[in-house]
């Protein structure tokens, strides 16, 4: 079960709207600013969530804050500037660089749905 919006609408996973699961937010900041990417969920325990940077797995939440695990798969790129909150599944970058802008996604799934948040960045 997922808590959305500011009202906070409830949702089981068959009743989450289009909207919800498809809308693509857009986000400007400017460079060596942060950026907070809220996709507005509660996490529950057994949820999966997996950000992406323009299709590369930067994120992933598993459970435990300990198993929470960062940044393997990009590079370096984000090195030492991913703060994620484990129990909203919100991300912010520190300290942003031209680079960071794109497409980032967050991919949430339980055993029983699967939510996708989408995120465009521009840093300027």
């Amino acid at each position: 079960m997922f808590l959305f919006g500011l009202g906070f609408s409830v949702y089981s996973s068959s009743d989450v709207p289009a909207s919800e699961r498809d809308e693509m937010k857009r986000k400007s900041v400017k460079e060596r600013e942060s950026v907070t990417l809220d996709p507005c969920v509660i996490k529950s325990p057994n949820d999966v969530m997996t950000w992406y940077f323009n299709d590369t797995h930067i994120v992933e939440i598993t459970g435990e804050p300990s198993k929470i695990c960062t940044d393997v798969h990009s590079d370096g790129r984000f090195r030492d500037r991913l703060k994620l909150d484990h129990q909203t599944g919100s991300l912010t970058i520190t300290n942003t660089r031209i680079t960071d802008s794109g497409v980032y996604e967050l991919d949430i799934s339980s055993s029983s749905f699967n939510v996708k948040r989408s995120f465009s960045v521009s840093v300027t």
